[in-house]
């Protein structure tokens, strides 16, 4: 994060909620369970996940589940941001690292960034019908495991990893589908429950799903780059 030198107070210019929505800690668990921020407007970075640190200034698998705040559609604009009066809708009740945050002394956000963040684990435990759900795809679409099958298809052509990663999205994609049918849940609380659908983050691992010949398959990028 960068320091501003001109700046000794918040000017409310809303740079800081166009650059994602905050992360949840601990602290902020009851924002949540007091439905004062509702689950479908959160997801969740897994456990494993590729995502930018900000801190560090690079993308790495995160340590734990992140709960974040949803942006906006093409954004990376927080959804509580109101860009023409430039207030946050939820400034009373704004999680832990708002509260923290001052653009022009990063100390405090630096020092809370990785500790203490809220897991799905510590939100849906209780559930224990949705809890084994998640545990359940959480185990079987594990980030550490499609990392690797990922190298083993892109630098060795393996086509037993080739399955096995297209046999775990489809699974992600039928869980997501059966806790609707079943729960009767809303579907903008699935990038809450599951994350990111895994059709879309395999792009991060250098690979893209498309159909051939009506055919679901998968393509390696850069197959022959290291």
């Amino acid at each position: 994060m960068n320091s501003h030198d001109n700046i000794t107070e918040c000017i409310c210019c809303g740079t800081c909620c166009k650059k994602g929505g905050p992360a949840f800690h601990k602290a902020d668990k009851a924002l949540i369970e007091k439905g004062l921020i509702k689950s479908n407007n959160l997801f969740t970075i897994r456990e494993g996940e590729p995502a930018y640190d900000n801190i560090k200034e690079c993308i790495q698998p995160v340590a734990s589940d992140i709960i974040k705040i949803k942006n906006k559609k093409s954004s990376r604009t927080c959804i509580f941001f109101d860009e023409i009066q430039r207030i946050c809708l939820i400034y009373k009740k704004r999680p832990l690292e708002c509260q923290v945050l001052q653009c022009w002394d990063t100390r405090a956000i630096e020092a809370l960034y990785s500790k203490d963040r809220l897991t799905r684990k510590d939100l849906l435990e209780k559930n224990e019908g949705i809890w084994e759900i998640i545990k359940d795809h959480q185990e079987h679409c594990c980030y550490e495991k499609l990392a690797e099958l990922a190298k083993n298809y892109r630098f060795q052509a393996d086509q037993k990893s080739k399955t096995a990663i297209l046999e775990m999205i489809r699974y992600d994609a039928h869980m997501r589908d059966l806790i609707i049918e079943k729960s009767h849940l809303a579907p903008d609380l699935l990038d809450f429950l599951f994350g990111s659908p895994l059709y879309k983050t395999i792009q991060r691992f250098h690979l893209r799903l498309q159909t051939d010949n009506n055919k679901l398959t998968l393509k390696a990028l850069n197959l022959n780059n290291r």
